[in-house]
């Protein structure tokens, strides 16, 4: 038996020829399942009895599970997620203008990064995820809007919640691809983000790939504060990851986006501001800030508003396009670093 879900349209097109239908049954298929968001066969109203019958047989749909939900005083929604053998992952809404919505994914349940600053670091890595449980993300959050792909109330996606999207490659790029099906989900490449703490295997195949934009949370001016803060990612030495981000394959008017998280007395000085410009000045870019979010127990403090002032000063004096980005659902441990997948904290929250 098969979660559907998981299948990409060839894949589709292959199960359906196998159980003895014809190939335009992959088309109707498909659109049911990710563009009508159905969750089960008995649903497929266009379909014969007889046919809904045999992928019953053959197959199931399985959505995650929502098992606590939690809205932030910003409007911010994070979602805790149980998955086929009970592991947990978070998911989070983000509020936009117009009543519109971006939404965090996680790839991983788990992470294997281990960064200092993050919580999900703190889980250790358990598995990746499949297509279906990357996507069901997106499927839970479109039932939960009342959400339509013709006329969407979600509009980005960014690969920026539990886990490194470069260590599931294969799941990644297959679900970029269902993403962007026009028969389904619906997604412009254009709205979508895949961020990265710097893995070498997969960097380029992304790139090439053409499925989405490069974020780089890079949060370090130079390799020994790097090494101290994200040290599994700074086996990858800061000079050979800019060479490899030098060479990366861009769309005409597409920047690298930088995340830089401001850890207290860590990374936040005007001299660390000086060396991030000479080190993100070597590619096309642009750089958001983020303030850090402390959580209870950990071993950094947010910086000063004088800080981080300071610290984008410099930045726009030389010409770097700096935004500081207004993280979102701090109240509900929904902003950045702060995804963990803990039932107990997110029962205690409600």
């Amino acid at each position: 038996m098969v979660n559907i879900l998981d299948l990409s349209y060839e894949e589709l097109e292959e199960f359906l020829v196998e159980l003895g239908e014809k190939k335009f049954r992959t088309k109707q298929v498909w659109q049911w399942l990710w563009n009508k968001y159905v969750q089960s066969f008995d649903e497929m109203t266009n379909i014969s009895k007889a046919v809904r019958a045999r992928l019953h047989e053959e197959a199931y749909i399985r959505w995650p599970e929502v098992v606590t939900s939690q809205k932030s005083k910003d409007g911010t929604i994070k979602f805790l997620l149980k998955l086929h053998d009970d592991a947990l992952v978070e998911t989070v809404l983000i509020p936009g203008s117009k009543g519109r919505y971006s939404q965090c994914l996680s790839c991983q349940v788990g992470c294997a990064m281990a960064c200092t600053f993050c919580s999900t670091g703190t889980m250790g890595f358990k598995r990746n995820m499949t297509q279906s449980e990357i996507l069901g993300q997106v499927l839970v959050a479109r039932h939960y809007l009342n959400d339509v792909a013709e006329r969407p109330i979600l509009r980005n996606i960014v690969f920026m919640g539990m886990g490194e999207p470069l260590l599931n490659l294969e799941n990644l790029l297959k679900s970029l691809n269902t993403m962007h099906s026009t028969l389904g989900l619906a997604f412009s490449p254009r709205r979508v983000t895949v961020s990265t703490c710097g893995i070498q295997k997969g960097l380029y195949e992304l790139g090439e790939s053409g499925l989405a934009f490069l974020a780089v949370s890079l949060h370090a001016p130079n390799q020994d504060v790097r090494a101290k803060i994200m040290p599994k990612a700074a086996r990858w030495k800061l000079d050979d990851f800019m060479t490899a981000l030098k060479n990366y394959p861009l769309k005409t008017r597409e920047r690298i986006t930088y995340e830089y998280l401001l850890l207290g007395g860590v990374n936040d000085s005007v001299e660390d501001a000086r060396e991030l410009v000479k080190l993100i000045s070597q590619t096309k870019s642009k750089l958001n800030l983020i303030v850090y979010n402390p959580s209870e127990g950990d071993p950094y403090k947010a910086p000063s508003e004088e800080a981080v002032l300071k610290f984008q000063k410099v930045l726009w004096d030389k010409g770097v396009t700096a935004i500081i980005r207004q993280s979102k659902g701090a109240d509900i441990k929904a902003a950045c670093g702060q995804l963990v997948a803990d039932q107990s904290k997110n029962e205690a929250e409600c």
